[in-house]
């Protein structure tokens, strides 16, 4: 057998080129690490401090009006409901207590009034009751 030399020429502009294409890829390998590993959680309802109370907020619906009451102890929200709902205002928007159980409810779950979920057939009344909750839960982040 013959053993034949082999010579390899390489340029200096290949090597400069793979380095570079190394390097690059190395980057792009320690980027999806630090992106994709579990990292700080995002402030949540929770963590933003609200102050323990009963925080109230009012709905005006003709002559009517509903306060909308948040009860919120240790930094959690314990419940939301209605108060001062007469006869009257139940009667004319049946579709009020239902929607307060169910947003109530929801954040309740959450600790958040962010996707929240309702009916098509009380998106109005809920829209308007879930402004009131937001109301209440600002009062109670600053104590007022």
């Amino acid at each position: 057998m013959s053993a034949k030399t082999k010579i390899v020429v390489l340029h200096m502009k290949e090597i400069i080129y793979t380095l570079i294409f190394a390097g690059l890829g190395i980057l792009l390998i320690l980027l999806l690490i630090f992106m994709f590993l579990p990292g700080k959680e995002e402030k949540t309802a929770e963590t933003m401090g609200y102050v323990a109370g009963v925080y109230t907020s009012t709905i005006q619906f003709n002559d009517n009006t509903i306060d909308v009451q948040v009860v919120v102890e240790d930094n959690r929200i314990d419940s939301v409901s209605l108060v001062n709902l007469s006869e009257t205002v139940a009667t004319m928007y049946p579709l009020m207590e239902p929607a307060v159980e169910n947003i109530a409810e929801q954040v309740v779950k959450k600790q958040s009034t962010e996707n929240i979920s309702y009916s098509e057939e009380n998106q109005y009344t809920s829209m308007v009751v879930l402004n009131a909750v937001n109301d209440a839960l600002e009062k109670a982040k600053t104590g007022d």
